[in-house]
C-alpha cells in the first residue's frame, strides 16, 4: 500500500494514470447511457434487448481486431507521451458526434435513422480510441516505473479503470441523457489536458517501419509474441476471462429489468457491484504476492468466480415476483428485498475473484518481454482478446437466438470457469519450470 500511494504522487506515474482514469470514465459513461437508454426506453424484448447490448460490444471491439497490430507499432517505434496527447484530442471529437447522437436520442429526434446510427458510430470510434491507447497504459509502465514497481503499477491501473468504470456506469444510471451528452464532452476535454503532463517516453531499440495491413500484421504481430510460453499462456487466459466477462456484461441490464424486476439504475448498481470488486482483486493480488509477478494464485481465483457466480444464479431463480405500485423497482426498493443482499454479495465475490485472476496476468505481459517490445506484446494480446470478446458476444446471442433463459447463461459462464483455471493452472506450471 506504502509503495501505491508513493507512485500515485510520483509524476511519472499520476498523469498517466488519471488519463487512462478519465477515458475509462468516458467510454462507460457513453456506452452505458446509451445501452441503458435502448434498454428502457426503446425496445420491449428481452431478447431484443441482449441483442442490441451484444450488437453495441461487438461494434466497440471490433477496432481491437482491426488496428491492435498498428497500435501496438506506434507505440514502440514512437513516444508514447506523444501518441497519447493525439488520441486524447480525437477523443474530443469523437464525443461531439456522441454526444449529438444522445441528445437527439433524448429529443426522440429521427431516433432510427439518425441518434442510434450516429451513437453507433462513436462507439466504434471509442473502439479505436481504445485500441490505441491500451497497449501505452500498460507498455509504459516498465518505461517509467522500476521493476519492483511495475506489479504495483499495473493494479492500481486495472483497479483506477475499474473504479472509472464504477463511476462512469453510476452516473449513466442517474443522470439524464441530455446531462450525458455535456458530461462525456467535457471529461474528453480534462482527459486532454491531463495527457499533456505524462512524461516523455522515447521509443526503444531500433525504428522499423509501420506495417499497416490489417491481416499480416496482426498474425505476425501474434506468431512472434507467443513464443514465449508464458506470454502465450498468460494470453490464452485473459482472453477467455474477457470472453466470459462480455457475456456477463451483456446479459446485466436485460436481467435486471426482466427478471428481477428492477430499474436502470439498479442495472446500473450491478455493474457498480463489479467494478468495485474488481478494483478490490486488482489491490489484494498486490498484497498477496507482495510485489512478485506470479500466477500462484490464478486457478484458485477463477473457481471462486464460477462458484460465486453458481450462487449468483440461483438467487436469481430464487427471486420473488414484485407485486409493488411500480412496474419496476427503484434501488431504494430494491435494495430491502429479502435476497438482494446474498444476490449483491454473489456478485461482489465474482469481481474480486475476477480481478485477483487477471492483474498479474497483465503483468506477465509487460515483464517477461524486452522492453522494447511491450506495446507490441499488449497490443497482440488486444487482437486475440478482441476476438476473445466477439467469440463471447456471439455465444450470449446465439444463446438468446435458441431461447435459452438469461438466468440459465449465467451457469453456462461458470461452467466455462473451470477452462480458465486449467489455463491459470498451466500458467503457474510454465513459471516453475522456467525458474
Amino acid at each position: 500500500m506504502t509503495q501505491s500511494t508513493q507512485l500515485l504522487r510520483a509524476r511519472r506515474f499520476l498523469p498517466l494514470f488519471v488519463t487512462q482514469l478519465l477515458g475509462a470514465f468516458n467510454d462507460n459513461l457513453f456506452k452505458n447511457a446509451m445501452v441503458l437508454f435502448v434498454v428502457y426506453s426503446v425496445y420491449n424484448s428481452e431478447s431484443s434487448e441482449a441483442i442490441f447490448s451484444a450488437v453495441a460490444s461487438l461494434i466497440f471491439v471490433a477496432p481491437f481486431f482491426l488496428f491492435s497490430a498498428l497500435a501496438g507499432q506506434l507505440a514502440d517505434m514512437r513516444d508514447k507521451a506523444v501518441i497519447i496527447r493525439l488520441i486524447k484530442l480525437c477523443e474530443i471529437f469523437i464525443m461531439l458526434v456522441g454526444g449529438l447522437g444522445l441528445a437527439l436520442a433524448w429529443k426522440g429526434i429521427a431516433l432510427h435513422t439518425v441518434a442510434i446510427p450516429l451513437l453507433l458510430v462513436a462507439v466504434f470510434a471509442m473502439g479505436v480510441h481504445s485500441t490505441f491507447f491500451g497497449p501505452i497504459k500498460y507498455a509504459i509502465l516498465p518505461q517509467h516505473l522500476r521493476s519492483e514497481e511495475v506489479l504495483a503499477g499495473t493494479g492500481l491501473v486495472e483497479a483506477g479503470t475499474y473504479l472509472a468504470v464504477l463511476a462512469g456506469t453510476i452516473v449513466a444510471g442517474w443522470i439524464s441523457v441530455d446531462a450525458a451528452a455535456i458530461a462525456v464532452i467535457a471529461v474528453a476535454v480534462i482527459g486532454y489536458v491531463s495527457g499533456r503532463s505524462v512524461p516523455p517516453a522515447p521509443p526503444i531499440g531500433r525504428i522499423e517501419p509501420l506495417d499497416f495491413h490489417l491481416v499480416r500484421a496482426p498474425v505476425r504481430l501474434i506468431r512472434a509474441t507467443m513464443s514465449d510460453r508464458r506470454v502465450y499462456l498468460a494470453v490464452c487466459s485473459i482472453s477467455f476471462f474477457w470472453a466470459l466477462g462480455t457475456i456477463l456484461f451483456i446479459q446485466f441490464p436485460p436481467l435486471a429489468k426482466n427478471i428481477l424486476m428492477a430499474a436502470k439504475e439498479v442495472a446500473s448498481l450491478f455493474l457498480v457491484i463489479f467494478s468495485i470488486g474488481i478494483a478490490i482483486g486488482s489491490v489484494t493480488i498486490n498484497a498477496l504476492l507482495k510485489g512478485t509477478v506470479s500466477a500462484r494464485w490464478s486457478p484458485l481465483s477463477v473457481i471462486a468466480m464460477g462458484v460465486c457466480l453458481i450462487g449468483f444464479e440461483l438467487v436469481c431463480e430464487a427471486w420473488p415476483a414484485y407485486e409493488g405500485p411500480d412496474a419496476l423497482m427503484d434501488v431504494g426498493t430494491f435494495v430491502v428485498q429479502p435476497l438482494a443482499l446474498p444476490l449483491m454479495l454473489a456478485l461482489l465475490g465474482v469481481a474480486i475473484a475476477g480481478g485477483m485472476f487477471v492483474v498479474p496476468l497483465y503483468a506477465f505481459l509487460t515483464t517477461f518481454v524486452e522492453k522494447s517490445q511491450t506495446a507490441r506484446t499488449i497490443a497482440a494480446n488486444n487482437v486475440v482478446n478482441s476476438g476473445a470478446m466477439v467469440l463471447g458476444a456471439g455465444v450470449a446471442m446465439a444463446l438468446n437466438f435458441f431461447g435459452m433463459p438469461i438466468v440459465k447463461q449465467l451457469l453456462v459462464v461458470a461452467a466455462a470457469c473451470l477452462a480458465s483455471a486449467w489455463l491459470g493452472y498451466r500458467l503457474y506450471r510454465a513459471e516453475l519450470a522456467a525458474r
